[in-house]
């Protein structure tokens, strides 16, 4: 049994970690080279943004692929969705090494960049809750939140391999060669950790919740159709409890990165390694998160965490306009540090909302809209901000979002917990 477990938990962390990775490096290139490769010459603020609009793209997909893979991991199992979702996921993010650039090709360029970002999103949009399901629907009593947390340290590990690579190519290629091809690099490099994943997850079993699912035919028909049927408030209340995580980690990684290189002055790879440092913070948060639902409940460890957020995201903005190394460590280590209370325990809080039957979609459109909410405009809004009120205005932007966070989590049934 213990082998079992440590199976399936590593197929849980291995899959994420992937994901992640391959979201990452598209969020760390969009705030370094995208601009100016893949978009018409104008000024550099505005090149940013397209960038950045092109980041966004993804998570407009990601509710269609919980819709598709939901409906698949709800009716056929949880292995087999989760293993398409990592190929098209995987084939989308190398496909982006090959693209020709906006000089080669013209506005052909951005158009397949904003195609193969779709298919990101689309993959991406039913891996994270097939992955957290096959953590938490193969825990022993009392363990949930806790196997409920390893999918979610995925984050912390694929940003570490994404930032870690595009860090080393600093340090061995200079600005033109890095410009002209390095760039690409991490793009190839996922097709390993892809192969990897595939080879670890096709060695695991369905999940004992869902086989029982289907020995007893309670499979629905239209799974997407009945969350929104018969769950509405659990999707709402899980789409707004996701929204803080995801506007504190874009906030504190992608919009951070281009402000502190663009407007501050930062080296790339100096820059790199101050996030490198901080994300270790949120590793450590997520998994005390996990112990701590465990010994209390994963939604008052959310709550915890949104209470949190609200002063950290106050100081977050004055602390990074200072510019100095320890002013910015402390920033961007605060936020990741609270950013792993409001997402470590999402792993065990969503599937609660949701019976086995509609667990898959119902997780997977709470996360993902989540994500449009709190995540797919959080670099264009808060580089549009700072560029009018300053600094402030990035951190208050996290404040925001965690209030509306925290106000979905006190609403919800105290019972479903």
């Amino acid at each position: 049994m213990m082998w079992t477990h440590r199976r399936v938990l590593t197929a849980s962390l291995v899959g994420t970690a992937v994901e992640f990775y391959d979201f990452y490096i598209y969020a760390t290139a969009a705030s370094l080279v995208f601009g100016p490769l893949f978009f018409p010459s104008t000024s550099p603020a505005t090149q940013l943004l397209a960038s950045y609009a092109s980041f966004a793209v993804a998570f407009f997909a990601r509710p269609l692929g919980a819709a598709v893979f939901g409906h698949y991991g709800d009716r056929i199992g949880r292995k087999s969705t989760l293993v398409v979702s990592l190929m098209l996921m995987g084939g989308s993010t190398l496909a982006i090494a090959f693209l020709p650039t906006y000089q080669a090709i013209g506005f052909w360029a951005p158009l397949l960049l904003c195609l193969m970002r779709f298919g990101q999103g689309f993959g991406l949009g039913g891996e994270w809750g097939g992955a957290a399901l096959l953590a938490t629907e193969n825990a022993p009593p009392g363990w949930r939140a806790r196997f409920g947390m390893v999918p979610q340290l995925g984050a912390p590990v694929g940003f570490l391999f994404a930032n870690g690579l595009f860090l080393l190519l600093g340090q061995y290629l200079d600005d033109a060669q890095f410009m002209s091809w390095g760039w690409r690099i991490p793009f190839l490099a996922s097709a390993i950790l892809v192969i990897l994943g595939l080879w670890i997850r096709l060695k695991i079993t369905e999940t004992p919740e869902f086989a029982t699912m289907l020995e007893r035919q309670e499979a629905a028909k239209a799974p997407a159709i009945a969350v929104i049927r018969e769950h509405p408030g659990a999707l709402l209340a899980g789409t707004f409890a996701a929204v803080a995580c995801f506007a504190i980690f874009y906030i504190t990684t992608a919009f951070a990165l281009g402000y502190g290189t663009a407007t501050l002055g930062i080296t790339r790879e100096h820059f790199l390694v101050l996030q490198l440092v901080a994300i270790l913070f949120m590793a450590l948060s997520i998994i005390l998160s996990g112990w701590w639902s465990d010994t209390r409940s994963p939604r008052g460890v959310l709550i915890a965490g949104c209470m949190m957020s609200v002063p950290m995201g106050i100081a977050f903005g004055p602390l990074l306009g200072l510019a100095s190394d320890s002013a910015i460590l402390l920033a961007l280590s605060s936020g990741l540090f609270a950013m792993g209370f409001v997402y470590g325990p999402l792993g065990a809080f969503l599937p609660s909302l949701f019976p086995v039957r509609l667990r898959y979609s119902g997780i997977s459109f709470a996360f993902n809209m989540g994500g449009i909410f709190g995540g797919a405009l959080a670099p264009i809004v808060a580089t549009a901000l700072v560029a009018r009120w300053g600094t402030s205005a990035a951190g208050l932007y996290m404040s925001a979002a965690a209030a509306l966070s925290l106000l979905a989590l006190l609403t919800r049934n105290r019972a479903r917990a």
